[in-house]
């Protein structure tokens, strides 16, 4: 399966983040950095305002704060996150985002599919 991301996973290469990020006036821009199968990393942009709402993911996440403040819901609670923070989420925790200043940029690592973090299936 073919991906389209700013790097090829079986090279090195450079990125300038600053160049990379796209602004939409309205929404969230997502561009995939690098996706391999032990990592991918994604380009977030978000305009003031919008949100990614609650969900949860089966892999270790990695969020670095590169522009602007996000409102982050993690663990029971809020908290504002500006650049130059980062942020660890161990698999399957619920969590949130919001820009609250615009515009508002981070990089999202995640690791591998943790299986063994996934919720067992309910048997009778």
């Amino acid at each position: 399966m073919s991906h389209h991301t700013l790097l090829v996973a079986e090279q090195p290469g450079t990125l300038r983040l600053a160049e990379a990020t796209q602004l939409s006036a309205a929404g969230i821009v997502s561009r995939t950095v690098l996706h391999s199968p032990e990592l991918r990393v994604i380009l977030f942009t978000f305009a003031e305002g919008q949100e990614l709402t609650t969900h949860t993911s089966t892999r270790r996440a990695v969020i670095q704060v590169l522009e602007g403040t996000g409102e982050f819901w993690f663990d029971g609670r809020g908290e504002k996150l500006s650049a130059g923070t980062l942020l660890h989420l161990p698999p399957n925790h619920q969590h949130a985002v919001r820009a609250s200043t615009g515009p508002f940029s981070m990089l999202l690592t995640l690791g591998s599919e943790d299986r063994k973090a996934a919720p067992a299936a309910a048997t009778s």
